[in-house]
């Protein structure tokens, strides 16, 4: 997961109150990095509120989103912890609001890497002392250092 991470993608502790703004927030910056197309906004969007990515986990939220390949010039993982709790659609009925408080939105462009990160992806979400370390986080220099600790 390290090898994808990239250091303008990762928001830690942000006071995003919406799932516009993060992904407005992660557009911005992946567009200036000409990690994505101009329609990656668009197309995140769309099949977010098609495909829900809420996972209710025992004791906080999370959200995987992502779009279609043609979106993403270079693969990327953002990252981003929230101080208060973004609604997200669970991915398990598209209905029930799971209160996310770690956000992975995905960049890729191969289908073998999207189910690898994603197999990754749900081994991080099962280990809680891992995401309350993730979550506690006040920096980008934290956050990174814990990543690298658990050979993510």
């Amino acid at each position: 997961m390290s090898d994808y991470l990239k250091g303008p993608l990762i928001f830690v502790d942000a006071d995003f109150k919406t799932q516009n703004e993060v992904f407005e927030a992660i557009n911005k910056e992946a567009l200036k990095q000409k990690f994505v197309t101009p329609t990656f906004l668009s197309k995140l969007t769309e099949r977010e509120q098609t495909f829900p990515t809420g996972i209710p986990l025992e004791k906080i939220g999370a959200a995987i989103p992502h779009t279609d390949a043609e979106c993403v010039s270079e693969e990327f993982i953002a990252i981003v912890t929230v101080k208060k709790p973004v609604d997200f659609k669970s991915m398990e009925d598209g209905v029930t609001i799971v209160p996310a408080r770690i956000i992975f939105v995905l960049g890729l462009n191969q289908p073998h890497t999207q189910l690898e990160m994603l197999q990754s992806l749900m081994g991080v979400l099962q280990n809680e002392k891992l995401l309350e370390k993730l979550l506690e986080a006040s920096d980008k220099t934290t956050f990174f250092n814990t990543i690298k600790e658990n050979n993510l």
